[in-house]
């Protein structure tokens, strides 16, 4: 395959790469070193002027490449890197319970890293064979992250977009939510390798361009104030560790800390609601007759939001359930954005017979799925959007919602995701999630974390990471339906339709 990489070129990166490449091994490590470099721009690096370089690296690469199947090792060694750095957290929960799970851990970052950047290989595969040109390289990536979100119930983390998100580039995804990012990523990336290059005039003809954009970025994501009579909610935090959440003798001072959290003399105006985190409550939600009252009391007139596992039948669900203030449940909500491996396993009954279940789950198909998105009133507030751990990292599942909430209310447990970098990222997605829509969000973690969060994605008040308390935040004030919120991604879906029919029409033509 050596003959497949390209000569030395004239522009002056590639003249350096092209005799380092010069087999199919070599292209490869480069290609995963610079998939490194981008996976940098994901939290908690959040080094996203080192991601612009990554991929610019990773285009110059593929411009060295001069078939297909070069241009696929490529894509699929810079995938191979930047999804095992930026996704090194998989391995976290298969060690919560080692003796079963953990011989699973370098299997699972091994066929992750390895089975995504599969989507990156058949993407810069095609962009080859369809010319290889710049907007060819953008547009063939691009359409890859939107495909791997949504295909196969979707797993949109790490998208390269998301390394945007530490950078005041952040507000427009309001307008072009993240597939415009990754776009605007690429293209970032791009105008750099020009710079290098024998005219770097087309470089610099768009530095002042991104310059704008950056300082708008900057003026447009500054918080907003909240309205004078916004309500107060209370975040709790119990910081239970995930080895030790369910064991009997520790459960009892996980609730002991939640309940002391509730009743806790506020500081300033009473909240108007108390959140717990997922699967807060020590019992399923059938057998919590005597608990909630009890809860219900330390939250004094405050209403109480908490995660809850209950079932319906032989079905088990994750749930969120409010309380009222005699303790009687007022709403409830179910998940239904399940977490494939984690929650339910496809086939899961047969596979339960070899012991092989969900992470998260304990019986054969693990948890059921609830009926879809639905708003849960909060007296006092107004709508509120229940999403539950993973949901939130799914746009579509956010606009899915009946009518537009006031707030978005997120409860999770990311203890599973370890301490390093799964539940940055996570929290991450979720400043992501309030600019796109324009609504802030309400964000309790188990372990973190927890933070409330304006609809700019500035994080105005959190509990740190693995810590325990409690904190009274101030409810942002709502925005107008944004661009993306009213759209979302098909107009993208659309653009990159039309750009891949461009580029048929003109190879026929050429071809003629």
């Amino acid at each position: 395959m050596a003959e497949a990489l390209g000569p030395i070129s004239a522009h002056r990166v590639e003249a350096w790469l092209a005799p380092r490449v010069t087999t199919p091994r070599r292209l490869f490590l480069w290609s995963l070193g610079a998939g490194l470099l981008a996976a940098l721009g994901h939290a908690p690096f959040n080094l996203w002027p080192v991601a612009v370089l990554g991929y610019a690296l990773i285009f110059s690469l593929f411009r060295l490449a001069r078939s297909a199947r070069a241009a696929m090792l490529v894509g699929w060694g810079a995938g191979t890197g930047h999804f095992a750095l930026a996704l090194n957290w998989i391995v976290e929960p298969f060690l919560v319970d080692l003796v079963r799970h953990g011989w699973m851990s370098p299997f699972a970052i091994v066929f992750l890293s390895t089975g995504l950047a599969l989507f990156w290989g058949a993407a810069l595969g095609l962009a080859r064979f369809a010319g290889g040109r710049p907007l060819v390289f953008m547009v063939a990536l691009a359409l890859a992250e939107l495909i791997r979100s949504y295909i196969f119930t979707g797993f949109p983390w790490a998208l390269i977009g998301h390394g945007l998100i530490a950078s005041p580039f952040l507000q427009y995804a309001a307008w072009v939510g993240p597939h415009g990012l990754t776009l605007l990523m690429l293209l970032m990336a791009v105008s750099l390798w020009r710079l290098a290059g024998p005219r770097p005039w087309a470089g610099f003809v768009l530095m002042p361009v991104y310059g704008a954009l950056l300082f708008a970025g900057i003026q447009i994501g500054q918080p907003v104030l909240p309205a004078p009579d916004a309500p107060v909610i209370r975040l709790v935090q119990p910081n239970a560790a995930q080895h030790l959440k369910w064991q009997p003798e520790y459960i009892p001072e996980f609730y002991r800390r939640m309940m002391e959290a509730t009743a806790a003399t506020p500081e300033g105006p009473a909240p108007a609601l108390i959140v717990w985190p997922e699967t807060a409550l020590p019992v399923l939600l059938e057998n919590a007759g005597n608990i909630l009252p009890r809860i219900a009391q330390a939250g004094g007139a405050s209403p109480v939001l908490l995660g809850v596992q209950r079932f319906d039948g032989p079905r088990l669900y994750n749930s969120a359930v409010l309380l009222d203030g005699q303790g009687a449940v007022t709403a409830l909500y179910d998940k239904y954005h399940l977490v494939p491996f984690g929650e339910y396993m496809p086939l899961g009954d047969l596979l339960a017979e070899w012991g092989i279940h969900g992470l998260a789950a304990t019986e054969g198909q693990g948890y059921s799925a609830g009926p879809g998105a639905q708003l849960i009133e909060v007296p006092g507030i107004g709508p509120a959007l229940p999403l539950i751990c993973y949901e939130a990292i799914f746009p579509q599942d956010v606009s899915a919602a009946p009518k537009r909430p006031r707030f978005l209310l997120q409860i999770t447990n990311d203890a599973w995701f370890g301490k390093a970098s799964g539940p940055y990222q996570h929290l991450a997605q979720a400043r992501l999630r309030t600019v796109e829509q324009g609504l802030p969000m309400v964000r309790v973690a188990n372990t973190g974390v927890s933070a409330m969060i304006g609809p700019k994605g500035n994080v105005q008040a959190q509990i740190a990471l693995n810590e325990q308390g409690w904190i009274d935040a101030v409810l942002p004030v709502t925005l107008a339906p944004t661009p993306y919120a009213r759209a979302g991604d098909l107009p993208f879906l659309i653009l990159f339709m039309a750009l891949i029919a461009a580029v048929i029409v003109r190879r026929r033509l050429i071809g003629r």
